[in-house]
């Protein structure tokens, strides 16, 4: 059995034309030249003339031989004699991943760097396609509508699509789905679901307008989320259904994106002579969902998986600055420790769990803890540099993984190679809607730095300001026209967008 080289260790001991893989790591450069990062008026997308001497120029290196690390082209230098179903499917997958990885697939075109472009407008004409009507066997996803409409809409998004021209068939459709008990089933008909709402909220947010957002009955959805909140501190995902992780920060997002009132009803499960409110007790719940590995599980005494740790530290990074939430609840060294061990070699993606496979969805759900990561040891912008000096002395905080091992991954590997675009898992697998949004999301993060500004207070829901900037590698692997958009590293919508949300509800106090 193969050994799963962790790449925050191997490529210490990688080289690169005589250069080790931590001195091409990538470092953080200043914005390009009369960038006007405030008003955000660098276009994703399109090449800035600027940075011109630092792009991967696919046609004056098309007869050269890629340039590309031994590190992403050789298979796992330790081998177990020990022949398993799971050491087997682990060859099997390097396998197929080794010569998209060694650009030797002949219909892809690689750059100097041995990366393909992004196939924007292939990906573009898939989710456009899956937000038409979709044929028969679909029906598997019938309970899972508010999701198909949040993935297919945000990824757009992220690849810089308009998608207002929805607005109108979405707020249609949300209207069939909301219950008058408050919250959104998965389909017409269906009973009211913790993440079903998320994602029907994330959906309205991203088309944004009046009209998306006067559609939120607020009152129902908050009496809702009192009836499934628990004395233990979580939440349920529905009316006598399981508590875990996700209802913790799927009913975070939505209390302060809709400006939500923090009391409890009287009625509510977990109401106490104590007045105890809708964020009581969460932090608490978090922290015993860190397990013995370090990261994080659904419930307590579980086992860890990436979107549950994703779950966990956007949670906390909406209870409080980063800094302070994340130090406080959890053993962060511990869960560093374990998100750097979700990341393989040669492979350069993310797996899910210990001893899992490279899955491409994982580039979001492990791959977008980082920044927040990167934000709670960095601290606010004004405390960055006497962090960073005194605290963390020789660690580059925003290089804590491997951002060219998971860009390479994404770009080679989890693109659909056929006409018909999207993203996948992984060689082999078909691409689908959620991939498509969760890989693009982990390709964005990987593109980009992330780093709290400021946070408004040491008190319960403190609002948290992040920067958000394009990261320019050393070398760049991937051409300047493939970069994608920016997404707000704790809802995982446009910022833009989160910003509009939260200001229209901030305007209206009480329902």
């Amino acid at each position: 059995m193969p050994i799963k080289t962790n790449l925050a260790r191997a490529r210490r001991r990688t080289t690169h034309k005589g250069k080790t893989m931590a001195s091409l790591s990538f470092r953080l450069n200043p914005p390009f030249p009369n960038q006007d990062t405030q008003n955000n008026q660098y276009q994703y997308g399109k090449v800035n003339q600027s940075a011109t001497s630092t792009m991967a120029s696919t046609t004056a290196h098309r007869d050269q031989e890629p340039d590309i690390p031994d590190l992403f082209t050789s298979p796992p230098p330790i081998q177990d004699t020990l022949s398993t179903d799971t050491s087997d499917i682990q060859n099997e997958t390097v396998e197929n991943c080794l010569p998209f990885l060694s650009a030797e697939v002949e219909s892809l075109h690689y750059n100097q760097h041995g990366v393909p472009h992004l196939a924007r407008e292939r990906h573009i004409k898939f989710l456009r396609k899956h937000l038409e009507r979709l044929p028969g066997r679909y029906v598997a996803l019938d309970a899972s509508r508010p999701w198909m409409l949040y993935w297919c809409l945000n990824a757009l998004a992220v690849l810089g699509e308009d998608v207002s021209c929805y607005r109108d068939a979405l707020v249609d459709t949300a209207r069939s789905m909301q219950n008058i008990n408050g919250g959104f089933g998965g389909g017409i008909g269906h009973e009211s679901h913790l993440a079903c709402t998320y994602s029907m909220i994330l959906a309205l947010s991203v088309v944004g307008g009046e009209a998306a957002y006067e559609i939120i009955d607020r009152r129902a959805l908050w009496k809702w989320l009192c009836a499934l909140k628990r004395p233990d501190g979580g939440f349920q995902m529905a009316v006598g259904g399981e508590v875990d992780i996700r209802g913790a920060y799927c009913a975070a997002v939505l209390v302060t994106l809709l400006n939500l009132p923090l009391d409890l009803s009287s009625d509510s499960p977990a109401w106490t002579a104590d007045q105890p409110n809708l964020f009581s007790g969460l932090g608490e719940y978090v922290r015993r969902c860190q397990s013995f590995e370090g990261g994080i599980s659904a419930q307590p005494n579980g086992e860890a998986h990436g979107a549950y740790a994703f779950c966990a530290l956007g949670c906390l990074a909406i209870l409080g600055a980063p800094h302070r939430t994340f130090a406080k609840y959890l053993d962060v060294p511990r869960l560093i420790s374990w998100l750097s061990s979700r990341q393989y070699a040669p492979e350069g993606g993310l797996g899910g769990r210990t001893n899992k496979l490279v899955d491409g969805c994982y580039s979001h759900w492990v791959g977008c803890c980082w920044p927040l990561i990167e934000a709670s040891l960095a601290g606010p912008s004004s405390l960055m540099f006497d962090i960073n000096k005194n605290k963390n002395s020789g660690i580059d905080i925003h290089n804590l993984y491997s951002r060219e091992g998971l860009i390479r991954y994404i770009l080679c590997c989890a693109q659909e190679t056929s006409k018909k675009g999207g993203m996948r898992d992984k060689p082999g697998k078909f691409p689908d809607a959620y991939h498509t949004c969760y890989v693009l999301s982990g390709l964005s993060s990987a593109q980009h730095v992330t780093r709290l500004l400021s946070s408004d207070g040491q008190g319960m829901m403190t609002h948290s300001e992040y920067d958000v900037s394009p990261h320019h590698g050393t070398p760049q692997i991937y051409d300047e026209e493939d970069r994608v958009s920016p997404t707000d590293p704790v809802y995982f919508i446009p910022e833009g967008k989160r910003k509009e949300i939260m200001s229209y509800f901030l305007s209206k106090p009480g329902f």
